[in-house]
């Protein structure tokens, strides 16, 4: 990997869209926060989103009941019902300080088997999507020991299950069975998230409409209402939620043979280029609109020769002949509701031959400078493109496009672009899998310009440890040993072990768990080992560093510290061990020390240099330490008792009051 250079992406919060149209991911300043990338938000923040636009399932009170009593809920309920939503929406009330959101997914090479107790942490909450029966089959052996896992580390557990399948008998009394709300329900309430008034969604509806959310699946009922949201906002003064949903319902119709009788009657290439732009700059201003399909043109070929400017046809004439318009605000639009999606997809299919030079236009498109393109236009055309490499089973390519977008000395805005198409790729039921095991191989194997780099810390921390995070910390881990000139893909790593003991207890497995730690595992080491949270009792029932396997990790790493690190590099790190000794009046604190004084008499014939390192550390330590030198001389005396205990020469009971603060 190259250094690192000072292009930054950024991201703040994003949201889950449960219906059609389009999902923007803004990517902007509030990463720029020192303590590093605020991941966790995301999930919060989708969740927050969800439990919004949900209307709670028959049952859902005794999934509740069920889930606060046991810990574990197994709901059944037929495909349609919601069951998944209610599923993360259960698991969203129970957000803790400790823990973190996981989305397991059996079978995968990267995770632990559901048995292994490893697999849950203090705090979990986890969600197991079991409604395939052949996952079901291959993984309901499980689940008893899983449930007796989550039981002991008080951690939440819901699982979806095929409807009505076999449960065994030790497991049925966590079986809710939810129940479809009603679709009118449904509907309204999506209506009202989306910022219609209280006298529009409560409108009566037509006969179709109601025959449609009567019998329609949830997220089918989510899709109407995003459409009949876009149709409000189109449509006629007087018109009203009957109109609305009219024009909703004609937009879900086949529009292939529509769209394909309009490109014939369009046979030159400005007309063409127009048609494109627009669809994928759909609800852009029409200055954008304007250049960019200037830049398309321009990108496929010769211009228009040398026809004066003032012969040239306007751009609302222009619009006209496509089908198209601009609102009072300069915005342009299809004057057919969803028209845009029939375009892309013909253009698409039928035009494969555009698709590379529609690559390369969108990443010119995202840097243009002018005001009025903002970053949800941005998101909103690299959304459009990903959705096309998505829906025609594409993934590698959407992959390699983020790649190129990524190059080196790219613009910070085509970086947020390729990290907006990775985030598209992750979300996508179908795909997100390829994504993941694609993000490993370049996190792990490939060489990757820093730009690029970069991209995929962003990605990792804000976008896959949302619902992953396991895998979120093996990609970390990996573009953490490679990173040079900053520190970016350490901070993340940190931020994400400090939300979970099971992860920091992971992390630290992994940094010794091949032949000992490397050089890049312990910079990685002295980075994330915040005594802090090793010797926190608040979140379980014992810290990490009493752990005997937390314990045999922080050992061999400090040991390999000492042993091969000048002082310089790892006097920051032992000054805060030994500050977190000071400042603590227990065992636990204490224990800090201990590992200390072990890792260095594993140095075996080098452990008296070592301990002599170690004495002089805390010397120096003493003149920071935040309770004062008096205190801190009381903490090296401690270390130099435990010291001499090691190497016989004193008792290994606690050293009377007035060896502490002695000097040799």
């Amino acid at each position: 990997m190259s250094p690192f250079g000072g292009t930054r992406i950024d991201s703040s919060n994003a949201f889950t869209h449960t219906g059609g149209g389009d999902f923007h991911v803004h990517l902007g300043t509030e990463s720029q926060n020192p303590h590093g990338p605020a991941f966790h938000k995301v999930a919060d923040d989708q969740l927050v989103w969800l439990r919004r636009m949900l209307v709670a399932p028959d049952n859902m009170g005794e999934a509740r009941a069920t889930l606060a009593d046991t810990g574990t809920v197994i709901l059944d309920g037929a495909p349609g019902s919601g069951r998944n939503s209610a599923a993360k929406v259960l698991l969203y009330e129970y957000h803790r300080e400790s823990g973190v959101y996981s989305e397991l997914v059996p079978g995968d090479d990267e995770q632990l088997p559901l048995h292994e107790p490893s697999l849950v942490g203090t705090g979990d909450r986890l969600l197991l999507d079991l409604s395939d029966a052949a996952r079901w089959s291959a993984s309901r052996a499980g689940l008893s020991t899983l449930r007796t896992s989550v039981h002991e580390k008080n951690a939440r557990l819901v699982v979806v299950m095929p409807h009505r399948d076999t449960l065994d008998p030790d497991l049925q009394r966590f079986r809710v069975e939810i129940r479809r709300p009603p679709g009118r329900q449904v509907l309204r309430r999506h209506l009202r998230v989306h910022g219609l008034p209280y006298e529009q969604y409560m409108q009566q509806l037509d006969s179709e409409a109601e025959e449609f959310v009567a019998e329609r699946p949830m997220r089918e009922i989510a899709d109407l209402a995003d459409l009949v949201r876009r149709a409000r906002a189109s449509a006629r003064p007087g018109d009203g939620l009957a109109q609305w949903c009219a024009t909703a319902r004609g937009a879900r119709n086949d529009r292939r043979e529509e769209v394909a009788g309009l490109v014939t009657r369009l046979p030159e290439a400005p007309q063409r280029a127009l048609l494109v732009t627009v669809a994928l700059l759909h609800d852009a201003h029409a200055d954008i609109v304007h250049r960019a399909a200037a830049l398309l043109l321009k990108a496929l070929g010769p211009g228009s020769g040398e026809i004066p400017l003032l012969q040239h046809k306007d751009l609302a004439e222009r619009l006209k002949e496509i089908g198209a318009g601009t609102d009072a605000d300069g915005h342009v639009r299809f004057t057919e509701l969803d028209y845009d999606s029939a375009v892309r997809a013909h253009f698409w299919d039928h035009m494969p031959d555009l698709r590379p030079y529609l690559d390369t236009w969108a990443a010119d498109v995202v840097e243009l400078d002018d005001p009025h393109l903002t970053p949800a236009v941005r998101d909103g055309l690299v959304a459009r493109l990903a959705g096309q490499y998505l829906r025609t089973g594409r993934p590698e390519g959407l992959a390699s496009l983020a790649e190129n977008w990524s190059a080196e000395s790219a613009a910070q805005v085509r970086l947020e672009a390729a990290a907006q198409a990775l985030t598209r790729g992750l979300d996508d039921p179908a795909h997100g899998g390829t994504f993941r095991k694609r993000i490993y191989q370049w996190c792990a194997y490939n060489r990757l310009t820093a730009e690029f780099a970069q991209v995929l810390v962003q990605v990792c921390a804000d976008v896959l440890a949302s619902n992953h995070p396991d895998m979120a910390l093996v990609r970390l881990y990996h573009l953490a040993r490679r990173e040079r000139g900053t520190t970016r893909a350490l901070d993340a790593l940190r931020a994400l072990v400090a939300k979970s003991g099971r992860l920091h207890r992971t992390l630290l497995d992994r940094l010794t768990r091949y032949g000992g730690p490397t050089p890049p595992d312990l910079t990685i080491f002295l980075h994330v080992s915040d005594p802090e949270l090793l010797t926190d009792t608040t979140r379980a029932a014992r810290a990490l560093v009493e752990e005997a396997g937390v314990r045999r990790s922080l050992t061999a790493c400090w040991c390999a510290v000492l042993a091969g690190l000048p002082r310089t590099t790892w006097q920051p790190r032992a000054a805060a061990w030994l500050h977190r000794a000071t400042e603590g009046a227990d065992r636990v604190d204490a224990s800090l020390l201990d590992v200390l004084v072990d890792a260095a008499e594993q140095g075996r014939e080098k452990r008296g240099e070592l301990f002599a390192a170690l004495y002089a550390a805390a010397r120096a330590a003493e003149r920071t330490a935040p309770g004062g030198p008096v205190r801190a001389a009381e903490t090296t005396g401690l270390l130099l008792h435990k010291i001499g205990a090691a190497q016989g020469l004193r008792p290994a009971g606690p050293p009377p009051s007035s060896t502490r603060g002695t000097r040799p």
